[in-house]
C-alpha cells in the first residue's frame, strides 16, 4: 500500500469522513464568544476536512461558520 501523506478523518464511530458527509453532533458544544450553543443531534454537512487543531470546517444554521473537531461528530 502506497503511502500518499493523505490524511484519514474518522468520526467517533470509527467511520471515515470525506468532504460533503453529513455528521451529527454527538455533545452540545459552546460557540466561543458568544452564548450560543450547538446541541446534541444538529445535522452539518462538512465543507472542508483541515489538518488543524480543529478538523472539520462547517457551517451550522443559526450559528454560522464553525470548526469542529471529528471526536465530537458521527457520520449521519
Amino acid at each position: 500500500m502506497p503511502t500518499t501523506g493523505a490524511r484519514i478523518y474518522k468520526d467517533v464511530n470509527g467511520n471515515v469522513l470525506a468532504e460533503g458527509d453529513w455528521v451529527t453532533i454527538i455533545k452540545d458544544l459552546k460557540v466561543k464568544g458568544t452564548s450560543k450553543v450547538a446541541k446534541v443531534g444538529t445535522k452539518v454537512r462538512i465543507n472542508r476536512l483541515i489538518d488543524e487543531g480543529h478538523d472539520i470546517d462547517c457551517k451550522i444554521d443559526g450559528i454560522g461558520a464553525m470548526k469542529l473537531k471529528t471526536i465530537f461528530v458521527k457520520k449521519a
